[in-house]
């Protein structure tokens, strides 16, 4: 029995790692399509795609609590009255806690209708 359980240790504690990288990809990806929401929100009530840009990059900034360079692009982004935007933020998921050297790109992305009432410049 001792010498069965000392070959399942190595085994079990594998599959316990395996779980909590899983689950930190699960929650990682959360976080990135909650801070695309927050950046594709911020950017829908400025007046000028320059304002939009700089509101979007802050949003996910401050949503992902600097745990990585956030990337955010409005590229897709109908910029007209009734129109739409769309924020892909892209940022990269370091597993080093694991024992790997592993990085995972983890992408988010948004689409939120322009503000109704307000002026497109």
């Amino acid at each position: 029995m001792a010498v069965e359980t000392v070959m399942l240790a190595p085994v079990i504690l594998l599959f316990l790692m395996f779980l909590v990288g899983a689950g930190r990809v699960v929650q990682a990806q959360g976080e990135v399509n909650g801070a695309a929401r927050d950046a594709a929100r911020a950017a829908s009530v400025q007046r000028t795609l320059s304002a939009a840009e700089t509101a979007a990059r802050s949003a996910a900034r401050s949503a992902l609590d600097s745990r990585c360079g956030p990337t955010v692009s409005l590229s897709g982004s109908d910029w007209r009255e009734g129109g739409s935007v769309r924020a892909t933020v892209t940022c990269d998921l370091k597993l080093d806690f694991l024992g790997f050297g592993a990085l995972r790109q983890m992408k988010g992305d948004s689409v939120v209708p322009l503000e109704q009432f307000r002026r497109v410049e």
